[in-house]
Formats: C-alpha cells, sequence, structure tokens
C-alpha cells in the first residue's frame, strides 16, 4: 500500500492511499483521484518521506552543547503557508453537507428555477444547481442572491 501526500490546485492537501505508483498514475489520468474538500482533480503529489518507528528514535539523547553549532531544519513539507488547517477542511464538509441536506437539487434548470422565485412565479425553496460563470453574473445582476459552492462529486449523489 502506499499512501501519498496530495495537493488540488487550491491548496487543499490531503492524503490518497494506492495499491502502487502505477495505481496512482492510472487513477490520476482517468480522473478517478479528486480533493476531498473542493472536489477538483488537478491533482499533484507532494513530497514525503517514510516515516520508521525504530527503538532508537525513541532514545532520548542528552542535548549537546549548542555554542555554534547549526540550529535544526525544519523537515515537514507537507504543510505550506497556503494549506487548509484540518479543522477548515472539516467544517467546509460539515457545511456542504448541512447544505445538500436542507436543499432541492435543480440541476442545470437553477438560473430559471431562481428567476421563477424571484419574480414570484413559483414558491420560494432553498435550492442548489448548476450555472455557468456568465449565468451566474447575470443572476447576480438581477438582483438574484447566488453564490458558488464547489462540492466534491461523492457528496453530490448517493455512492454504492
Amino acid at each position: 500500500m502506499k499512501v501519498l501526500n496530495l495537493l488540488c490546485q487550491h491548496q487543499h492537501p490531503f492524503e490518497g492511499w494506492f495499491a502502487s505508483e502505477d495505481d496512482y498514475q492510472s487513477q490520476r489520468l482517468r480522473d478517478l483521484v479528486e480533493c476531498p474538500v473542493c472536489g477538483d482533480n488537478t491533482i499533484h503529489k507532494m513530497p514525503s518521506a517514510p516515516r520508521l518507528n525504530l527503538l532508537t528514535s525513541r532514545i532520548e539523547t542528552p542535548p549537546s552543547d549548542t555554542k555554534g553549532s547549526i540550529p535544526p531544519v525544519a523537515t515537514e513539507t507537507t504543510e505550506t503557508s497556503l494549506s487548509v488547517p484540518p479543522q477548515a477542511q472539516v467544517a467546509w464538509l460539515q457545511m456542504v453537507q448541512q447544505v445538500i441536506a436542507n436543499t432541492e437539487d435543480v440541476g442545470q434548470s437553477f438560473a430559471e428555477e431562481a428567476r421563477k422565485m424571484h419574480y414570484g412565479e413559483a414558491e420560494e425553496r432553498n435550492i442548489r444547481g448548476q450555472v455557468s460563470a456568465e449565468e451566474g453574473q447575470a443572476l447576480l445582476e438581477e438582483g438574484i442572491p447566488v453564490m458558488p459552492l464547489p462540492m466534491p462529486a461523492a457528496l453530490k449523489g448517493s455512492v454504492h
């Protein structure tokens, strides 16, 4: 089993488990590897190093004279200044799940349904769906409040 530290183009770090490097490459080329936070499938491997839990690594060594010595260098490479803390990722996923649980998915009919509700032609309700960037901008210009909400594909529908 190969465990990889991965990063999407929106700087969301996550971990992926694969049978081999070939398995990872195959899944990535078929767009099967996606960010669990935003659903992006432009994924990059981050540098990582295996950890070895050896008995010698648990033995404490007495501090040496630090005068004139070089300070230790940080070796943690999976965290970047742009990365999102895990707590924020969990909060984001919980918020997305809350939105899904309390809205009706109208799919590609989002703009049409939003306009009907805005102009009183349909009863107001909580909806979600897809629109192009241009359609979203047009809705905003008409005074219809909308906002983009990137959703991982796994949360959009049931997975069996």
